[in-house]
């Protein structure tokens, strides 16, 4: 149990972060495709910032508990929107883009509160909260920028891609999951993280952002 085992201050800001990135990101993914003419995520309640209609309680569980988990993805019709195909890229754009400006804000909110003196030691919530927030959405948003099915990565390059080049690619694409669970069970079977270079990059670019 890979975060159940953080103190509980750190525990609650990361759950709290979780939900930000989550809520954030999944509401992206459901206002732009309304804005360019699917409606069904509204019709869904999914076009909202109520973390209850984005937060899935297994992927959830799963994220404390593993290290990985998912919120409930937003259902898309790719026939509905517009300018066509490159209608679904600019949906899979949306949420990592939320992501960032997420983090973008939670770093200038915490050199203004570090400037001001009010976030207190590094080991604190509201320290340990604001810099959560800043890097679990960065590592939210590169990791979704992976070309791996179901991540928007996937959706966001298909679209581009000679038709019959896409029409080939999907037939594989029910095999991106086991791609995956192996690239997060791998480092638990002893061998070397996969995606270690972008935890290293989300740490990078949290410190670059926020000078902590």
């Amino acid at each position: 149990m890979l975060f159940l085992r953080l103190e509980p201050p750190q525990l609650i800001a990361l759950v709290i972060a979780l939900v930000v990135g989550i809520t954030f990101h999944e509401f992206m993914h459901a206002f732009t495709a309304d804005q360019l003419g699917d409606h069904r995520p509204r019709a869904l309640h999914r076009v909202s910032l109520n973390p209850a209609n984005h937060i899935d309680p297994m992927g959830a569980l799963f994220f404390l508990m593993a290290g990985f988990g998912w919120g409930k993805p937003v259902p898309v019709n790719g026939y509905a929107l517009r300018p066509g195909r490159i209608g679904m890229a600019y949906v899979a754009a949306a949420g990592p883009l939320a992501n960032v400006v997420v983090a973008l804000v939670g770093a200038v909110a915490f050199r203004a509160a570090d400037l001001a003196g009010v976030l207190g030691e590094p080991s604190g919530f509201a320290w340990q909260l604001v810099i959560g927030i800043v890097e679990f959405n960065i590592i939210l948003g590169l990791f979704n920028l992976l070309p791996i099915p179901p991540l928007d990565g996937y959706n966001l390059v298909l679209p581009f891609l000679p038709l019959r080049t896409a029409l080939t690619v999907q037939r594989y694409a029910p095999y991106g999951v086991i791609v995956l669970l192996l690239l997060i069970l791998l480092p638990r079977a002893g061998s070397a993280s996969p995606l270690s270079w972008l935890f290293e990059a989300a740490q990078a670019i949290t410190l670059a952002l926020t000078g902590a």
